[in-house]
């Protein structure tokens, strides 16, 4: 589900390729070395490090007299165990192979806090190698996929005169196996060392205050071969003054593991991207493409599904893939949960059907040891949902695939502990207003079992290649989400890959029981597109146009849109919301929580316990409150994305109808700056608030307030007026809709005095900050598409406006009232006098100092 985004979650429209790797077993420990490294970079810009050369020369031995009788675990390299040092056997088929390698934590210190790199079996690193020989040496090489050309085209040769691959380590040929088809190298300075590619990664090294790796305290643990893979682990400890937990230790100590992987020899035929159908993807530029300059493309990942039976595949029958999708789950995984991980895996089965494939994918129970030995959870043949013990709120689906088409080669789901915390806490706030079997202090284990096969189906399709589609639960109406047969058949959104939590919009009464989501209509299509198996050697150009077809026979169906995420400037594609009118839905959420506030402390009672959980639900429906308002409020100044080509009708970009972006401010004027009296419950705030809740609903309603009047929001309205006329919501109209629910006629309660001295000052910051509004490095297309839209506003209409805002607001303030209020309004005058017509600078001469200048500072009320 990746809550906290990450993956799932980890974004904008830039494209993430996530994290996989491998592991073995132990024996003995074994001393290291020093290595000298030196740091160099690829062509790809990013910073490898390698070898600063051989060391001492010796004599090429002869491979018996270096090895006798030790004998080699035979796998992709043969490799050896003599004397305390590693050798790999590299035979001369897999020169210049290439490997992916992924390294990966097996164990961590305790404490640990390093965002995405905290536990064991997530990913430190991965890099592609190839092993080259030259000459008495071998060099581990890494290619770079960031520009390309067919070794076809004119420009092939072009290209690689200036993509070359950096040297990442070099060594000694040791000896020559017994027929001279490969050679022996001793490689157990580079694993033993700090190696930045198999290593702690750098944003851990300064947390800490990293400053060497310790050889007396780190060794080799294991090195061990498999048909397609090796394996190693090391442990490593780093001279480090600072500790999560031990500042005495002078050290961390991390044990990991490093998977070598051999690439497919014929790589799949990669898919080119779309941005109509969400998938992760990479990009390069490719200068073989014919086009009359070079040309971006774009692949997605996906995994390599075949049908065994391409003749019945092709008469439409559903047929088996030659190679099934399998997730393993963590045998750390807690029992009880394990079948419902394992069903959110098997759900996608109904949507490889879409791509005519049965049995596609499955989750099974990790082996134990005695049913095979050989298994482990690092090794990279595996895919595998791993389990954390966190007190972390979050889960994530990330992917390890080929950078040179896509292909997914494996997947770790990371599976936080915690993630049950937040289930609860978001299943309670968002539906016990119609739901009384989630009324307790802690849900069954069949309730919170159903909640994981959710998160679990969510986090395994971000492991096929499917982003976050945040337009999804547009697609449904509000309405419709009251009906019970409407959702016991669709549940919340057409695709799980929305966040599109739990039903918040049914009342009481409905008679709606399935309030979350499910594998929908949206990800059977995508499945669709991205997996189906086009024969007859297809180029990917001319798969793209049977892709493109049937892409635009679904064109304009909301069930099918793809919205995606990294963007504010779409109010369709916002997280957590669900229906097609954010005003009309948040109404409804609003209600139900009016409901369950009273209510929290008797649904949740805990005999013996402290107040701390009715405390997090209170908080929670503050939290929730706030979800509904920023959903109303992207509506003002915001604009639809609908990505087409040449060939479809219509505007890629228009803005939002101006009569709803009124009734966005409508709401706000009566949910949120009416202020909202129904949050000081009395009974539930006397059990822990000790005299905060006037700051936090002040906080709700000027935070609200600075929102929306966001300088970028200011800019597409701006945009709008300049093009549609009278058709646009414009910044005048926003102000005016603004100042009655700001400035009611009534006498204005402490809150409402709060929010109105937040208004001036809002609007202060308007004529006396920066200006301009600008984020340097970025364009201003790169900028608005994330809906930081661009503005100059001392060269915009915005400060003439605001001007003119702020003496009419002074101008209609009433002169009487009780003592309190009419001392309000004489600030609220004073602020905007000063904001209007600045004190000006003083300038006094010290007596007895000629030319001495000092200033009196500009006066400034503060509140």
């Amino acid at each position: 589900m990746t809550i906290t985004l990450r993956a799932g979650t980890r974004l904008g429209a830039a494209v993430i390729a996530f994290a996989a790797l491998a592991s073995a077993c132990a024996t003995k420990k074994q001393a290291a070395p020093s290595l000298t490294l030196k740091t160099t970079t690829t062509p790809a810009g990013t910073t490898a490090t390698a070898t600063a050369g051989p060391g001492k020369k010796e004599g090429i031995k002869k491979f018996a007299d270096l090895v006798g009788k030790t004998k080699a675990d035979e796998g992709l390299f043969p490799t050896y165990k003599v004397d305390g040092k590693y050798y790999f056997e590299i035979p001369d088929s897999l020169l210049s192979r290439e490997m992916l390698v992924v390294t990966r934590f097996v164990k961590t210190p305790a404490g640990l806090k390093s965002f995405g790199q905290q536990y064991g079996g997530e990913e430190v690193n991965n890099q592609v190698w190839k092993w080259e020989r030259h000459d008495k040496q071998i060099f581990v090489r890494v290619p770079s996929y960031s520009v390309r050309a067919d070794s076809t085209s004119d420009m092939y040769q072009s290209v690689k005169n200036s993509n070359l691959d950096a040297v990442l380590a070099s060594f000694d040929i040791k000896a020559y196996n017994k027929d001279t088809t490969g050679v022996l190298v001793d490689v157990t300075d580079m694993y033993n060392g700090d190696l930045a590619a198999i290593s702690l990664p750098d944003n851990i090294k300064k947390l800490y205050k990293v400053s060497a790796i310790d050889a007396g305290r780190s060794y080799i643990d294991t090195i061990k071969s498999f048909p397609i893979n090796v394996e190693v682990r090391t442990l490593k400890t780093f001279r480090a003054s600072e500790s999560p937990t031990d500042n005495t230790n002078g050290a961390l100590t991390f044990e990991l593991n490093s998977s070598m992987l051999l690439l497919p020899k014929t790589p799949m035929k990669a898919r080119l991207m779309d941005p109509r159908v969400g998938y992760f993807g990479q990009s390069q530029t490719d200068y073989g493409t014919g086009a009359q300059r070079s040309e971006v493309t774009s692949y997605i990942h996906r995994w390599r599904l075949e049908p065994k039976d391409e003749a019945a595949y092709a008469r439409g029958e559903l047929v088996e893939p030659k190679k099934q999708i399998v997730y393993y789950i963590d045998p750390a995984t807690p029992k009880k949960w394990v079948p419902y991980l394992i069903a959110g895996i098997n759900d996608w089965n109904k949507a490889f059907e879409a791509a005519g494939f049965k049995n596609a994918i499955v989750g099974k129970v990790a082996p134990t040891a005695k049913e095979d030995p050989e298994f482990s959870p690092e090794d990279a043949r595996y895919s595998v949902v791993r389990y954390f013990a966190s007190d972390v709120q979050n889960a994530y689906g990330p992917h390890i695939s080929d950078p040179r088409t896509g292909e997914i080669l494996e997947s770790h789901v990371g599976w936080y502990h915690n993630v049950m915390s937040l289930l609860r806490n978001w299943y309670f706030i968002q539906t016990a207003a119609i739901n009384p079997n989630v009324r307790m202090a802690q849900f069954t284990d069949q309730q919170m079992g159903e909640l994981i096969r959710f998160v679990s189906s969510h986090e395994i399709g971000h492991t096929l290649g499917l982003p976050h589609n945040f337009g999804s639960s547009y697609a449904y109406k509000v309405d419709s989400l009251r009906s019970k047969a409407f959702t016991d058949k669709h549940g919340t959104a057409p695709s799980i890959m929305d966040y599109a939590r739990f039903n918040y919009i049914a009342q009481p009464g409905d008679g709606v029981t399935h309030l979350y989501p499910q594998i929908g209509e949206y990800d059977l299509w995508a499945i669709k597109w991205g997996y189906s198996y086009i024969p007859g050697g297809k180029t990917p150009k001319q798969e793209k146009e049977l892709l493109d077809a049937w892409t635009k026979e679904r064109a304009g169906n909301p069930l099918y849109y793809f919205g995606r995420q990294g963007t504010s400037i779409d109010p369709r594609l916002q997280n957590e919301d669900l229906g097609d009118n954010a005003m009309k839905a948040s109404t409804y959420g609003i209600a139900n929580l009016k409901r369950i506030l009273p209510n929290i402390e008797k649904w949740t009672f805990q005999k013996g316990e402290d107040f701390d959980d009715v405390q997090t639900l209170y908080n929670e429906v503050i939290g929730q409150y706030n979800r509904y308002i920023g959903h109303v409020t992207m509506n003002i100044g915001g604009m639809n994305e609908n990505f087409k080509t040449y060939d479809q009708k219509g505007p890629v970009y228009g803005f939002v109808n101006k009569s709803l972006q009124h009734d966005a401010v409508e709401f706000l004027n009566q949910q949120v700056f009416k202020t909202p009296t129904w949050l000081i419950n009395t009974p539930e705030l006397s059990k822990f608030d000790n005299g905060v809740v006037i700051g936090r609903i002040k906080s709700v309603q000027v935070n609200t307030l600075n929102n929306v009047l966001n300088p970028s929001r200011m800019a597409r309205m701006f945009d709008n007026e300049a093009k549609s006329g009278a058709n646009a919501y414009t910044v005048t109209n926003l102000l005016t809709d603004l100042r009655p629910g700001i400035f009611p006629a009534a006498k204005p309660d402490q809150f409402q005095r709060n929010l109105q001295r937040g208004y001036v000052d809002a609007l202060k910051r308007f004529l006396t900050d920066d200006a301009s509004q600008s984020f340097p490095g970025a364009t201003s297309t790169q900028l608005s598409s994330m809906g930081l839209t661009p503005i100059n506003i001392a060269l915009s209409d915005l400060r003439p406006m605001v001007r003119a805002e702020l003496a009419k607001i002074s101008a209609s303030l009433p002169k009487g009232g009780d003592a309190l209020v009419k001392a309000h309004y004489d600030d609220l005058r004073l602020r905007i006098k000063e904001t209007l017509n600045p004190t000006r600078p003083v300038v006094n001469i010290a007596p007895g100092t000629p030319g001495r200048l000092s200033e009196t500072d500009q006066t400034e009320v503060n509140y």
